[in-house]
């Protein structure tokens, strides 16, 4: 079910000019991202970095050209998307076909050592409370004392009218900023149906999508939520690093003492 070099980059780069639809500024989150990481990891020789719902490997290739030493491990568990990035940004990571938030998906992972830092892009509002909060204590149980979770995505602030108000300003802003791209996600997987090299690929991607019917989430879980989950999922610090309209940047922090043994009370 593999796919052609010349078709994976035609594909990937359909990809990115329609996310820029979504993405406010995408280019400066995935910047801030790396921010953080690049701070995260100052003095390490070889960072370990998890890509969370990696799609066709955006943010992987991103940060393998900035940090080219860094280990990285995409996971995602859409067929289609992985053979993309697999394919057309091989040397980028290692790419894992796992479905995030499912018990056990971290043993697909394979890693050997704790994660310096666990990064996602506007992939896990897919995900229900419940199968969020497991996901984020499995990525805890990962990340070094000090280690980071790091989410870019759009939050839906506590109260409606904020709610619309960060919309609004968000979408001028892509406006702005030349982001109304001609196709949209929709339009992208309509024209994939129609290219006979990717049929493979999205029948098995179809079967996966019926077999999980109703296990998505909705997408409206607010900031102040996702923090107070991931408090519960053991981060000692959570706080947000970047914001433009409802588009925020989201880093939680592991306390220096994760994973080691209590101290002896006498």
């Amino acid at each position: 079910m593999g796919v052609s070099m010349g078709t994976a980059r035609a594909w990937v780069e359909r990809w990115e000019r329609q996310q820029e639809r979504y993405a406010v500024d995408r280019e400066e989150r995935f910047t801030v991202i790396a921010d953080v990481v690049e701070h995260v990891t100052a003095g390490r020789a070889r960072p370990l970095l998890l890509d969370l719902g990696c799609g066709p490997g955006s943010l992987a290739a991103r940060l393998a050209a900035r940090f080219p030493h860094a280990e990285i491990v995409a996971a995602d568990m859409d067929p289609l998307l992985l053979e993309l990035g697999r394919t057309h940004h091989a040397g980028a990571a290692r790419y894992v076909d796992t479905v995030i938030g499912e018990e056990g998906w971290t043993r697909a992972l394979g890693l050997r050592r704790p994660l310096d830092a666990a990064l996602s892009t506007t992939a896990l509002h897919y995900l229900p409370e419940p199968a969020l909060l497991r996901t984020y204590r499995s990525v805890a149980s990962l990340l070094r004392p000090g280690g980071v979770l790091v989410n870019g995505d759009h939050f839906t602030p506590d109260a409606t009218p904020c709610a619309d108000l960060t919309a609004h300003v968000g979408r001028r802003r892509a406006e702005r900023s030349g982001g109304r791209a001609p196709e949209d996600w929709r339009s992208w997987w309509d024209a994939a149906a129609r290219d006979p090299e990717l049929a493979d690929l999205l029948d098995e991607r179809s079967r996966r999508q019926a077999t999980r019917a109703g296990c998505g989430g909705d997408g409206q879980i607010t900031a102040s939520r996702h923090a107070e989950l991931l408090r519960r999922a053991g981060f000692a610090h959570v706080a947000p690093v970047w914001q433009f309209g409802d588009s925020t940047v989201l880093v939680a922090i592991m306390g220096e003492t994760h994973g080691l043994p209590a101290p002896v009370r006498t």
